[in-house]
Parts: C-alpha cells; sequence; structure tokens
C-alpha cells in the first residue's frame, strides 16, 4: 500500500505537539535563510507576493497557498534566502533582509551549510558557534519586534545522495538538536524536517526528494511547503 505524504507530513508536525502560528490581518511573512530558501529566486524583485521574488521554491509554494485560502487578510509574503549563508551571515545582513521590512511572521532555515562548510569550504565555526549566533539573532530581533511569530526549520541533510553520506552523522545531529532548543527556547513553531524526509522515503527513494542530499527537487519542495503549512492555524 503507498504511503499517503500528507499523511506522514499532518503525523509528523502532530508528533511534536508543538506550537502553531495563527495568522492575522496584514501580516508581514518573511522566509529567510540559504540556498535551500533562495533557490534561484530574483533577488531584484524586491516587492511582496512576487513569483519570481519569492523563487521556485517551497516559499512560493506556501506563500501561493496562504494567498490563495486567505485574501482577505492582505499578507505580504517576502523570501530574502540566499545561497550559501550561514547564521553569522543572515546576521551582516538582517537590517536590510529583515528588520527593514518589519516582519510580523519569521521563518527561519539555516543551519546545513553551518556544518557542511566546515567539511568543503575551511569555514572554522563549530557547533557553540552555530548556537550563539543563532541565539544573539533571535533576540537581536525579539528586540526590535517583541511580538513576532517564529517558525524554525530543522537542518536537514539526506544520506546516501551525493554530498551526504554517513560521516555527517552523528555530529550534524548536534545541529539539529540546536535548532530544535533554540525553538522551543523562543516559543518558535518548529518543523521537523529530517524526520518528514526520512518517513517521504518509504514512498519514494532520497533522490525522488533531493538530487543532492540537501537542496530540495521539486517533490522535496512540496513537501517541504506543505509542512510549513501545517505550522499554520490561519
Amino acid at each position: 500500500m503507498a504511503v499517503s505524504i500528507p499523511g506522514i507530513v499532518s503525523a509528523a508536525l502532530s508528533k511534536q505537539k508543538g506550537k502553531k502560528i495563527t495568522l492575522s490581518d496584514n501580516d508581514v511573512v518573511l522566509f529567510q535563510g540559504d540556498s535551500i530558501t533562495d533557490m534561484g529566486r530574483n533577488r531584484n524583485a524586491k516587492d511582496a507576493n512576487s513569483n519570481s521574488g519569492l523563487g521556485p521554491g517551497y516559499p512560493l509554494i506556501a506563500g501561493s497557498e496562504l494567498l490563495y485560502k486567505y485574501p482577505g487578510k492582505h499578507l505580504q509574503i517576502y523570501n530574502r534566502g540566499i545561497s550559501g549563508n550561514k547564521v553569522f551571515q543572515l546576521a551582516d545582513r538582517w537590517e536590510e533582509d529583515c528588520l527593514a521590512l518589519k516582519p510580523t511572521v519569521l521563518s527561519i532555515l539555516v543551519g546545513v551549510n553551518d556544518y557542511w562548510h566546515t567539511l568543503t569550504g575551511g569555514y572554522k565555526g563549530t557547533l557553540q558557534t552555530y548556537r550563539d549566533d543563532y541565539r544573539a539573532l533571535l533576540e537581536r530581533t525579539r528586540k526590535q519586534f517583541p511580538d513576532i511569530k517564529l517558525i524554525i526549520g530543522e537542518p536537514y541533510a539526506v544520506r546516501g545522495v551525493k554530498a551526504v553520506d554517513d560521516s555527517w552523522f552523528p555530529t550534524f545531529t548536534g545541529y539539529q538538536q540546536a535548532a530544535r532548543e533554540i525553538a522551543d527556547s523562543f516559543g518558535a513553531a518548529f518543523i521537523p524536517y529530517q524526520h518528514i524526509y526520512d518517513q517521504a522515503q518509504k514512498s519514494a527513494p532520497a533522490s525522488y526528494w533531493t538530487p543532492d542530499g540537501v537542496h530540495p527537487g521539486a517533490a522535496g519542495d512540496a513537501l517541504m511547503a506543505h509542512a510549513w503549512l501545517e505550522t499554520i492555524k490561519g
């Protein structure tokens, strides 16, 4: 019997028994992160709700669904993910790419490069660097926007597909645990992307969801978008 992907996503989120986000009228929703969020978006398209500005990945799928479902809420949705970013690089551009947009809902998925680039890019950051930088970034954000609604995605890596092998684990698991702990301490909704990708492989092989173990393919983008939407109450 085929495994129900919507069922996998719903079960993964319900198992968390975590916080969900309630949308309000005129919410400004900002997606932030690295290449998984960026996905080749048009960085010159600065306006809210722009197809090219949201890019071809999960922010477009999730954002489009919100706009379709809640036209009366007058949502403004942005994507400011940038390929290759680690947490400190988000911080370097935070004033322009986050705070200036005055988000009321902030979704962040970051962490894979904070580990991956220690293997391939000569980056010297550690798990403690990731944890400290991430907390500082959220504290800075909360200081300016005390009521901001946060969504934190778990950094993930799908082993056995090109870039990801068993050597990533258990070290990378520490980054995932740190993201979860940070989400808990800041009262954020948390999306367990690793578990979702692992469970999705009951329906189709890993390479169906991600061509390199890190970046989603078309199916992976839809998988992530639907998981993201599970954190929204409406």
